[in-house]
């Protein structure tokens, strides 16, 4: 009877009374996937069989090689994800994340739904685990799965020891991390830097994860 949030199909818009937030479904999308609006019309038009007509000159140009970059980095955590993920079934140290793990209440089955993983002592393990060449080190900096220092150059992973959280975005493409240390290292938490494809402020954690819950 009082709705907080109503859609007008004949008039092809949206309100919200809440927060005086309106638009169409391209803009919709936009703001609640937080897509671009070339990213927003395609995705609408996949639903409806169209196809969308690309768009040429230097913008378009720009624009792809700016997606192909972040794509880069998305194929670069997702693979970082699956090295976690596996070190926490098969590291010789597992058995510490493991224990902890079981101590906080969380079974194989909770651990595996949300993804968690492991990442063992060392320095390079995810360098090496992930066969990172000179243009790759360089991506995964960028992505924040890798820390340069500045005095003599060495570069490490980011996370070592630690029980290790993926963040995703809305749409379910790991985009940081967030990680426990097992012992008396410090921090006690350390999550991934702001990145190209990670902004703290913007992400809500936990969010994909309730809407695959509410779909399923």
């Amino acid at each position: 009877k009082t709705p907080s949030f109503s859609v007008a199909p004949d008039k092809q818009f949206y309100y919200c009374f809440g927060c005086g937030a309106t638009g169409n479904a391209v803009g919709f999308l936009m703001e609640y996937d937080r897509l671009s609006f070339p990213e927003a019309v395609e995705q609408l038009a996949n639903k409806v069989g169209v196809t969308v007509p690309k768009e040429e000159g230097p913008r378009a140009e720009q624009s792809r090689q700016q997606r192909d970059r972040l794509q880069v980095l998305y194929d670069l955590l997702s693979r970082a994800d699956r090295f976690y993920r596996q070190q926490l079934k098969s590291a010789p140290e597992k058995k510490l994340a493991v224990d902890y793990l079981k101590g906080r209440g969380l079974s194989g089955e909770i651990a595996a739904r949300y993804g968690l993983g492991y990442a063992p002592p060392g320095f390079d393990n995810l360098m090496t685990g992930l066969s990172l060449d000179k243009e790759s080190i360089e991506q995964a900096l960028s992505a924040g799965l890798l820390v340069r220092r500045e005095d003599n150059g060495r570069t490490y992973d980011k996370f070592r020891e630690r029980v290790m959280f993926p963040i995703r975005d809305s749409r379910g493409r790991t985009i940081a991390f967030g990680g426990r240390v097992l012992g008396d290292g410090k921090p006690k938490y350390l999550n991934s830097p702001e990145t190209p494809v990670f902004h703290k402020g913007q992400e809500l954690y936990g969010l994909w994860g309730w809407r695959q819950s509410r779909e399923n």
